[in-house]
């Protein structure tokens, strides 16, 4: 018997689980620990048990970022102008505790990126594009200096909106740059890449709502602690409702399985749902909103592009 099974999320998004990952699992160049919190021939999913407990309060953290104009910084005594981006970007924090969810703090930057070290100051009529530094004016270049950025602000409002030693950070995105942060998870949507062997990548395929894999480590370019978990969905397509988390590689094995318990218990309650948002459930409702309220917060591109060129040559 044939049949097939539409993927949950909006075909004007990337699949949740990239077709190339999904023909490639258990290929990975990744360096992988997978007997931390049980034998990796031991492997089976995980509920939290009666000890575990969610967070008092979970913080979730979120950016955007948006490219206003492209634009080129000119040197008198160079024989070309250097690219570079103008570009506006808001961090913001959501605090979720027993009585709801409200936002925390949020703040707006905007930033004139380029190569240069002559990358001036731009005042508009509508807002000032603070200098920036990339490390070379390919366009990769440019947007990792503009993405480090709105790292750092997420950083900055985490150290200052910390409430207290039971909360829980959670940042959407990797958790590269923010592992020295106390109490703090990585949330990955979208699997582009297969990291576990076939045997533990069936695992994950068999968890049910509100169930995690064991707790791995794991080494590409930099070191950390992942596990995954699937959320409450109704389809039946591959690794539907699976998010990876990440945690600092630093911490113990006992640390990191408790705090992998209390985000499989956080979550479900904030899963996404697919009549509001075509990235359910794994795009949270906490993420979600944060993201629609920040890009409110960047202003009007027109406008600004227009200030833009108006303050050029």
């Amino acid at each position: 018997m044939t049949g097939f099974t539409v993927d949950p999320w909006d075909p004007g998004y990337a699949a949740a689980l990239a077709v190339e990952a999904l023909a490639e699992l258990g290929a990975t160049s990744a360096e992988l620990v997978l007997d931390v919190e049980r034998p990796a021939a031991d492997w089976k999913p995980v509920t939290p048990g009666p000890g575990a407990a969610a967070p008092g309060t979970l913080l979730v953290a979120d950016g955007v970022r948006r490219i206003d104009a492209r634009v080129w910084v000119h040197d008198d005594d160079a024989p070309m102008p250097l690219p570079g981006i103008a570009a506006s970007y808001a961090a913001g924090i959501v605090r979720c505790g027993p009585d709801g969810a409200e936002p925390a703090a949020i703040d707006v930057h905007r930033t004139l990126i380029s190569a240069s070290p002559l990358t001036p100051e731009v005042k508009t009529a509508h807002a000032v594009y603070r200098p920036s530094r990339a490390a070379g004016s390919t366009f990769d270049e440019l947007s990792l200096a503009l993405q480090r950025q709105v790292t750092q602000s997420e950083v900055d409002l985490a150290v200052r909106h910390r409430s207290g030693s039971d909360d829980l950070l959670l940042v959407d995105g990797p958790l590269r740059g923010r592992t020295h942060l106390p109490r703090t998870v990585g949330y990955i949507k979208t699997h582009h890449t297969a990291y576990l062997p076939s045997p533990q990548s069936a695992v994950v395929a068999a968890l049910g709502p509100g169930q995690r894999t064991p707790v791995f480590l794991m080494g590409t370019s930099w070191r950390r602690h992942a596990w995954y978990l699937r959320l409450p969905v109704q389809s039946s397509a591959p690794w539907a409702g699976i998010a990876r988390c990440e945690a600092s590689a630093d911490l113990d094995a006992g640390e990191v399985a408790r705090l992998a318990d209390a985000v499989t218990l956080a979550l479900p309650a904030l899963a996404g749902v697919d009549y509001k948002d075509p990235r359910a459930p794994q795009n949270l409702v906490p993420i979600g909103g944060l993201e629609k309220l920040l890009r409110h917060h960047l202003g009007d591109p027109r406008l600004l592009y227009r200030a833009l060129r108006n303050a050029g040559r």
